[in-house]
C-alpha cells in the first residue's frame, strides 16, 4: 500500500474494472494458451472481481484497495494460465522425461540384454525403456552422442541427426513410443516395441563419419 500514498485519487467502479480486466485477459498472450479454459475463467473472474470490487469501493472512496484487488487477480489469472499452459512447468517436466537419471549405468548390451528378458516376460513397458536406453548407449559408443545425464528422447533425435541425418526418421517414432510409454502412462505393446527395435538396429548399423 505504500505505493499509493502520493498517488492522486483513482476513482474505479465496477464496469471500467470488469472492461479493463476483459481487454487485458483478452489479449494473445492469455488466449493461446488455451482458448475454452480462458475463456470460461474470463467470465468467472470478471464476476467475481466486480462483486467484489463494488464492496471495495463502497469503503474506500479513492478506489486504491480495488485497485490493488484487482491488479493482484489479473496476476493470479495470467499465472494460472501459464501453469495450466506448461510454460512454467517447462524445464521441470523436460528434466524429468530424460533417457538417463543419472550418468549411463550400463553398456549398449546390458541394456539389450535386460529388454529382451523383460520381453520374455510379457512386460513390454519396461522393456521399451531398456531398448531405447540400449539406442542411446550404442549411440554413445559410437561416439555419435556426448555423454550427457538428462537428455531427453526428443534431445537424442535432434543430437544424432545432426551427426547422422540418416537416423532420423527411425529415432523420432522410437523417441515418441519413449516418452509416451515412459512417461504418459501409455501401455507397452509388441508394435511400441518395435519401433525401438528398429530404432536400436539402426543405431548399430547406420554409417556416420565422426
Amino acid at each position: 500500500m505504500i505505493l499509493f500514498l502520493h498517488e492522486p485519487p483513482v476513482d474505479i467502479d465496477r464496469e471500467r474494472a470488469a472492461r479493463e480486466a476483459a481487454e487485458e485477459l483478452s489479449k494473445s498472450t492469455y488466449r493461446d494458451s488455451g482458448g475454452s479454459l480462458i475463456q470460461r475463467a474470463i467470465g468467472k473472474v470478471l464476476d467475481w472481481i466486480g462483486d467484489l470490487l463494488n464492496s471495495l469501493t463502497g469503503s474506500s472512496p479513492n478506489g486504491h484497495a480495488g485497485l490493488a484487488m484487482l491488479i493482484a487477480l489479473l496476476v493470479l489469472v495470467v499465472l494460472v494460465v501459464l501453469w495450466r499452459a506448461g510454460v512454467l512447468r517447462t524445464s521441470r517436466r523436460v528434466k524429468s522425461q530424460a533417457v538417463f537419471d543419472t550418468a549411463r549405468a550400463a553398456s549398449a548390451a546390458e541394456y539389450r540384454a535386460l529388454a529382451e528378458r523383460e520381453v520374455a516376460s510379457g512386460d513390454y513397458a519396461q522393456a521399451i525403456r531398456s531398448r531405447f536406453r540400449a539406442c542411446v548407449a550404442e549411440l554413445t559408443e559410437r561416439t555419435v552422442l556426448d555423454e550427457r545425464a538428462g537428455r531427453t528422447a526428443y534431445e537424442v533425435v535432434a543430437d544424432a541427426s545432426r551427426i547422422a541425418p540418416v537416423l532420423r526418421e527411425p529415432l523420432q517414432p522410437a523417441a515418441l513410443v519413449f516418452t509416451e510409454v515412459v512417461y504418459g502412462n501409455r501401455p507397452g505393446t509388441p508394435e511400441r516395441y518395435a519401433a525401438v527395435v528398429a530404432a536400436d538396429d539402426a543405431a548399430r548399423t547406420a554409417r556416420v563419419s565422426v
